[in-house]
């Protein structure tokens, strides 16, 4: 049985991109023509359905390593930030980018939040702390679905994948 965690990430995040791009729930912002997509960029990206394709690779990390958070999210997909002669650094991504297809997936039915506790703040008001968000039975089986649908092409470019 052919699951999403079997395909590599270059096969399986385009495909997956173009089922959300399909779905009603995932759309592009308005304001994604002219957003960069974090610190360590100059310019906004250049391809047409970025949106969806950065859609498709949260929704793979969270079903890897959820629960996962938009902090760690960002972190994730940053790069080096050139500091002229100084030795580069890390830079997150765009956490607004992040928060926004994470809203976008939980209200898609896709991935929803963890609570890890429920506390009082100091107005005496119940608070809750979630640990991050996690992927759904729905998200869970339209990965596997896109997975076994581009299984071909992974052993075509992969051809060690068919021993497993």
């Amino acid at each position: 049985m052919t699951t999403f965690r079997d395909i590599p990430a270059d096969i399986l995040i385009p495909a997956l991109a173009g089922h959300l791009s399909s779905m009603d729930g995932i759309t592009t912002p308005e304001w994604a023509s002219v957003v960069k997509t974090g610190v360590h960029r100059e310019r906004p990206p250049e391809q047409e359905n970025w949106w969806a394709v950065r859609s498709a690779a949260i929704l793979r990390k969270v079903a890897r390593e959820g629960p996962i958070g938009a902090t760690h999210l960002a972190q994730a997909f940053g790069g080096k930030v050139n500091r002229n002669s100084a030795p580069n650094r890390a830079g997150q991504g765009s956490r607004k980018v992040v928060r926004t297809c994470l809203i976008q997936l939980e209200e898609s039915g896709l991935i929803e939040k963890v609570v890890e506790k429920e506390i009082k703040n100091i107005d005496d008001e119940n608070q809750i702390i979630y640990k991050g968000r996690v992927i759904t039975p729905a998200g869970h089986k339209l990965l596997d679905e896109v997975a076994r649908e581009t299984r071909s092409t992974a052993e075509e470019s992969y051809p060690e994948l068919k021993d497993y």
